[in-house]
């Protein structure tokens, strides 16, 4: 049976983040490996980083140690105290594992004011000691069990290049992704979501990843308004050969529960394909028949293949009952179109204790999953239609980890629309190859 640690996700995150984002790596329990000095040093010594934790009846506390343990050899020791969510820390200088773990050290009256005796199942330290890590006035602390982590750097270079080649083989796919039966050209995928959610950050992204460099050209705002007033559809060239890529990325006016979202008639005209770019959104009406920006009669080409809606990880929890009711009944509305829609969670890597290598399997982390669930119980999605990402913000450089979690994203709004595509009647598909075949004569 593996040995696991004691620590809850919780303290371990809050001590992860404590030291940089380190990966803790379980070396020694005392109730699984037993409750010996010698062993623990044999297990411990030259692992490089360590920090031990000392669980007591009251208290979590323990060492880290900036440099492996070798024996006779000086290491800097930091000690902590973790009490529920808030941690305290103490430098407590140059120790030698042997003193430290009490091995070979016959009587407590050596000059060290904190130590741990395994064997005794007890740590002895002084009174300024626990002053300052903020504990009670207690010289000897009695262990209930005691682990050691070797501190290692969350995204080694053997995940580095894992993600690395994940990301170059996600690429690779989207490039040479071809619609379902040859029927469009480009997927159309419409991005819908409350104002602020990250709509036009998601094709900034997108957009950044093939170019090669993070750019910014849908405008981007943080305002209860939003900044997308015109419906905009985008397509991407690829950076590497100057093509547009087979998919196109359409945003639109945000949705709200009050008067200035986008009206319901709007999404209904743009998932039909009767609405042109840049077509400037009125809040308070929907478009006219007449208007120059609509298209009377839309081919297949024009019409919505997908619908990604975005959420904010940060707010799902504060939506109110207004708009839970209009994001269900827009997805009825969707489902009796036909139209196979997707969930896409944005500003993940805001939340409290996520790391960057919690990205690179960041559906499994506790907080995140329990978002993921908020969302499936709130709106309806099944969970294996939420996809989570990090979009680029405030970014200089990209980064490809957030790079994979956007690509994989993306990849499950194009398999949705082949659903829809090859859910089409028949006769539909039929009459469509024939619209293709002259549109592509008349080309040539």
């Amino acid at each position: 049976m593996a040995v696991t640690t004691r620590l809850t996700w919780l303290h371990e995150k809050i001590l992860q983040n404590h030291l940089g984002g380190k990966r803790l790596s379980l070396l020694y329990k005392g109730s699984a490996h037993g409750f010996c000095n010698g062993v623990l040093l044999d297990r411990c010594c030259n692992q490089g980083p360590t920090l031990t934790v000392i669980y007591s009846e009251d208290h979590i506390i323990g060492a880290y140690a900036e440099e492996s343990y070798q024996e006779r050899k000086y290491a800097s020791v930091i000690l902590f105290a973790l009490q529920e969510t808030k941690i305290s820390e103490w430098k407590l200088g140059l120790y030698t594992p042997e003193t430290l773990f009490c091995y070979g050290v016959t009587k407590y009256n050596s000059p060290a004011n904190f130590q741990i005796d395994v064997r005794n199942r007890k740590v002895i330290t002084d009174l300024k000691t626990m002053e300052n890590l903020g504990l009670a006035h207690k010289y000897t602390i009695s262990i209930q069990d005691c682990e050691v982590f070797r501190c290692e750097d969350s995204l080694d270079e053997r995940k580095i290049k894992g993600v690395i080649e994940l990301r170059k083989s996600l690429l690779s796919a989207l490039r040479t992704y071809e619609p379902y039966g040859s029927l469009v050209q480009q997927i159309r995928i419409l991005l819908l979501g409350p104002i602020g959610a990250g709509k036009s950050s998601f094709f900034n992204s997108v957009r950044s990843i093939f170019q090669g460099h993070v750019t910014h050209q849908a405008l981007v705002g943080t305002n209860t308004t939003g900044i997308s007033e015109k419906y905009r559809t985008y397509s991407i060239r690829d950076g590497k050969n100057g093509k547009y890529l087979p998919f196109i990325l359409c945003d639109s006016l945000g949705l709200s529960e009050k008067e200035g979202g986008l009206c319901r008639d709007d999404i209904l005209y743009i998932l039909n394909g009767n609405i042109r770019d840049r077509y400037q959104f009125n809040p308070m009406e929907s478009i006219k028949l007449s208007h120059h920006d609509y298209i009377d009669s839309p081919l297949l080409k024009d019409r919505i293949h997908c619908v990604a809606f975005v959420f904010d990880a940060s707010s799902i929890e504060r939506f109110s009952s207004q708009m839970i009711v209009k994001i269900k009944r827009i997805r009825r509305e969707l489902i009796n179109a036909g139209v196979v829609h997707v969930a896409l969670l944005t500003h993940v890597d805001s939340m409290d204790l996520i790391t960057k290598g919690d990205l690179i399997e960041i559906e499994r982390c506790v907080p995140v999953r329990s978002k993921l669930e908020e969302v499936q119980k709130k709106l309806g999605f099944a969970l294996s239609d939420i996809s989570v990402v990090s979009n680029y913000s405030s970014e200089w450089e990209l980064d490809p980890v957030k790079d994979v979690l956007i690509l994989s994203a993306l990849r499950r709004m194009l398999w949705a629309a082949d659903d829809f595509l090859e859910d089409l009647p028949l006769e539909r598909t039929g009459n469509l190859r024939e619209e293709i075949i002259k549109c592509a004569q008349g080309k040539k």
